[in-house]
C-alpha cells in the first residue's frame, strides 16, 4: 500500500467517529467508545506502525525534532508526514470526545457543542481553546456566586 492509499483509508476511517460525535445520542456507551477509544486508538496503532517502519529512513536523511528546517527534512518523507497527519486525526478525535463528555456535563447544547466539535476537527487546538474558554465562561459566575454567598 502506498502512503496515499493509508491516507484515503485513515481519513474515511476517521469520519464516521466524528459523525458519532456531533450527530448522535451519547446516551449509549458502546457508540461513544467508537470516538473515545475504538478510532483514536487503531489510528495510534497505525501511527505506530508507521513511526517504527519509516521514521529511520527520514532521521538518516537529516529529519528530526530539533529545528524546523529538521521538521521540514523529516515532513519531507512521505511515510513521516502521513505519520504526522495520523498523529492529528487520533488526537483530534480523542480530544473531541473528551470535549464532547465535558461539554454534556456542563450541560452545554448540542448545536453549540456541534460547532465547537466542528471547530476541534477542523482547527484542532482552536477547537480546543473554544471548549476550554466556554467551561471557564459558564463556570466563571458559578465561583463568584460561590463565594459572594460565603462573604454574606
Amino acid at each position: 500500500m502506498t502512503p496515499e492509499d493509508i491516507f484515503a483509508i485513515a481519513n474515511t476511517a476517521a469520519l464516521p467517529g466524528w459523525a458519532i460525535l456531533i450527530l448522535a445520542p451519547r446516551r449509549w456507551p458502546l457508540l461513544n467508545a467508537v470516538p473515545a477509544l475504538i478510532l483514536p486508538g487503531a489510528l495510534s496503532l497505525g501511527y505506530a506502525a508507521m513511526v517504527l517502519t519509516h521514521f529511520a529512513n527520514a532521521a538518516a536523511a537529516g529529519g528530526g525534532y530539533g529545528t524546523l528546517a529538521q521538521v521540514a527534512i523529516l515532513f519531507g518523507d512521505d511515510w513521516a508526514l502521513l505519520a504526522g497527519w495520523v498523529h492529528y486525526l487520533a488526537f483530534d478525535m480523542f480530544v473531541g470526545a473528551w470535549a464532547a463528555a465535558r461539554m454534556d456535563r456542563i450541560g452545554l447544547d448540542r448545536i453549540v457543542q456541534a460547532a465547537v466539535l466542528v471547530s476541534i476537527f477542523m482547527f484542532g487546538p482552536l477547537g480546543l481553546a473554544l471548549v476550554l474558554l466556554t467551561d471557564l465562561g459558564l463556570r466563571t459566575p458559578l465561583l463568584f456566586s460561590t463565594s459572594l454567598k460565603k462573604e454574606a
